[in-house]
C-alpha cells in the first residue's frame, strides 16, 4: 500500500512572484519609516513644553543644591520642624486635591 505524498513546493518562488513580493516588502518598509518619522515629530512636539521646563531648571540646578543642602542642615539639627512642615506640606496637598475635584464636579 502506498501511500499519496502531497508535492513538495520549492523553497523560492517563481522570479515573477520573488520581485513581486521585494517590491511589497520594500513599499512596507518604506511605509514603516514613514510612519515612523511622523510618529518621531508628534511625539517632540509633544514633549517640546517638558524639555522647555527641563532645560529652565537645569539652569538653576546649583542654586538649588545650594537651598536643598541648607534645608537639609537647618531640620537635621532641628527634625521636630522637619516632621511640622511635613504635616503641613500634606495637609496643604490633599487640600488642594479635595479643592480640585470639587471644582470638577461642579462644572
Amino acid at each position: 500500500m502506498t501511500s499519496a505524498r502531497p508535492e513538495r513546493h520549492s523553497s523560492s518562488p517563481a522570479p515573477a512572484d520573488r520581485s513581486e513580493s521585494k517590491a511589497l516588502l520594500l513599499k512596507r518598509i518604506e511605509q514603516q519609516r514613514i510612519d515612523i518619522l511622523v510618529e518621531t515629530q508628534r511625539w517632540q512636539k509633544a514633549s517640546r513644553s517638558l524639555d522647555g521646563m527641563y532645560q529652565q531648571a537645569q539652569r538653576y540646578r546649583g542654586l538649588c543644591y545650594l537651598a536643598g543642602g541648607a534645608l537639609v542642615v537647618a531640620y537635621a539639627r532641628h527634625p521636630g520642624s522637619l516632621i511640622r512642615l511635613s504635616r503641613h506640606l500634606a495637609s496643604a496637598g490633599l487640600l488642594f486635591y479635595r479643592v480640585r475635584r470639587l471644582l470638577r464636579t461642579r462644572r
